[in-house]
């Protein structure tokens, strides 16, 4: 993720609450991981990830990742795509739930 003045996500959160957190999330998930483009692109680790928090139904985390996705070069149709063919390896309920979180994403309904 690309540095700026403005908070991250996670130090908006959590701020002081849970430091070492905020320091992993920003510094080596995001500082570290996601730019290892060498091994997979940023495409490719967003589909990863959306795939994985849907299968773990964390739906609260896909509204960044979905944006994210977009963001890395994903378009929105192929998102729905994989939420759809989701539901068939991790079950209907949790494909509805993210295709209900890609629609307020997508459409801000």
């Amino acid at each position: 993720m690309p540095q700026t003045d403005e908070p991250s996500g996670a130090q908006r959160m959590f701020g002081d609450f849970a430091p070492a957190l905020v320091h992993f999330t920003d510094d080596v998930f995001f500082g570290e991981v996601w730019p290892r483009t060498e091994e997979l692109s940023a495409r490719d680790r967003s589909l990863i990830t959306v795939a994985s928090l849907l299968t773990s139904g964390s739906t609260e985390q896909l509204v960044f990742h979905l944006g994210l996705a977009k963001e890395n070069g994903a378009t929105e149709q192929e998102l729905i795509e994989a939420i759809t063919h989701l539901a068939f390896y991790a079950g209907w309920p949790k494909a509805m739930s993210a295709m209900a979180v890609a629609k307020r994403v997508f459409r801000g309904e």
